[in-house]
């Protein structure tokens, strides 16, 4: 078997991740002569943007694996909720720690690897970094600011660096060139819609379908021409009651602005550069999560970097937290959903890994030393997991959230698929 690595949200799992799972099995094929075992590495709770993920983690993780993939693991909440590069880095490093990952596979609007490697290198570059980081000095955003050098200095179209998939596909080169050199990159073109595109259709985006689940009336017949029938019969079934949305969480970000000293305040991660103030400023003047982003987003801080603040506030993540994950990388693999090729993966993972596999939270994490908060680093980055399932379960329009959660961190066990079916 052919080991292939993703890194993913599946926010929920649509066509196009069903249609990149095929590709990679036929490209495998063809240039192997191999089957290939498919690795995801999945956001947990929240995902990349700060959003609460619509189905819970192993609901998404069970839909993965019926759609295509043989196992799942979670991506520690200190890389999933962050940046683009710190995403790919997270998920590139514990790929590379599995000790068995060949390949890595990702979506891009664009459908040539090579364009995507040269602005990789050219990110990389000691003068790209020096104009970076005097753009960065005089107040320019990161992605702006980044686009434009790119542009200049490597002569891409700026429009190719201005889509978000690109954007995650460069990343995780640049973090192959630093974390895994031996793990050989595979470009899947992404078809149909783009990431921020509206419509539903067959290959409709994530953002559209979940904005469609919004609604107070969604089109079930446009979702379900979206959806593989695994993941549109489980949002019938969920929706309205156990669809979360990062909206409810407004009262409990009030409630925690209203309970910190200045100084709790200003080390949450993300909350430097003087947003803490302007953060207490803009809360007091708001009456909704979204009202509240609204108004928090500046030419210099776009939506994406401020949503992503809100999560982190509310677990009490530290920018000292994210600094030691990002000189760790991530210290475990957690395991959520496997089919029988993936149980496999696992007994091979045992020998080769350098990271702990994690099949029962409550053997390297109990509920008693969260609450005393005397925690090794593995327990420390594991804790910020488990607080982040229980602060989505906020995100839920059930009466009593905490109560009605269907599975507990410290309480589940990984789930073994035996009826999963592959293209």
């Amino acid at each position: 078997m052919h080991v292939v690595g993703i890194i993913a949200e599946y926010n929920p799992f649509h066509q196009g991740h069903a249609y990149q799972l095929r590709a990679i099995r036929e490209s495998v094929r063809s240039r192997f002569d191999d089957d290939a075992a498919i690795i995801a590495v999945m956001s947990g709770s929240f995902t990349q943007r700060g959003e609460a993920a619509i189905f819970d983690k192993w609901q998404r993780a069970d839909l993965a694996v019926r759609g295509g993939c043989q196992l799942v693991l979670e991506l520690p909440f200190l890389f999933a909720c962050r940046s683009a590069q710190d995403f790919a880095r997270g998920g590139v490093r514990l790929l590379q720690g599995l000790g068995c990952v060949e390949t890595l596979s990702f979506g891009a609007e664009c459908p040539e690897l090579t364009p995507l490697m040269t602005a990789a290198r050219a990110i990389d570059a000691p003068e790209t970094q020096a104009k970076l980081h005097e753009a960065l000095r005089a107040g320019a955003s990161y992605a702006k600011a980044l686009t434009a050098i790119l542009a200049q200095e490597s002569g891409l179209a700026a429009d190719l660096l201005r889509q978000p998939n690109n954007i995650l596909a460069i990343e995780y080169l640049r973090a192959l060139q630093h974390y895994a050199p031996g793990i050989e990159p595979l470009l899947v073109a992404r078809r149909g819609a783009g990431y921020h595109a509206p419509s539903l259709g067959h290959f409709a985006s994530a953002s559209a379908i979940r904005r469609e689940l919004a609604k107070a009336q969604p089109d079930f017949a446009a979702l379900e021409e979206s959806l593989p029938e695994a993941t549109y019969a489980a949002i019938r079934q969920a929706c309205p009651a156990e669809i979360a949305s990062t909206e409810r969480l407004f009262a409990p970000l009030l409630a925690r602005l209203l309970t910190m000293q200045e100084g709790e305040l200003k080390a949450v991660f993300g909350l430097q550069e003087g947003l803490a103030n302007r953060l207490l400023a803009k809360s007091a003047q708001s009456r909704s999560l979204a009202g509240l982003l609204a108004k928090m987003v500046t030419s210099r801080y776009p939506a994406s970097r401020i949503s992503r603040i809100i999560p982190h506030l509310l677990l009490g993540s530290t920018e000292h937290a994210a600094r030691t994950a990002d000189e760790t990388g991530p210290l475990y693999a957690r395991v959520l959903t496997f089919d029988e090729t993936g149980r496999e993966l696992l007994h091979e993972i045992k020998k080769r890994s350098t990271l702990p596999l994690i099949t029962k939270v409550s053997a390297a994490l109990n509920s008693r030393q969260r609450l005393e908060g005397c925690l090794t680093p593995l327990q420390a980055m594991l804790a910020l997991d488990t607080k982040a399932t229980e602060l989505r379960a906020l995100a839920l329009p059930a009466e009593a959230p905490l109560a009605s959660l269907k599975q507990s961190d410290f309480t589940s066990s990984p789930h073994f698929l035996t009826n999963a079916s592959h293209a």
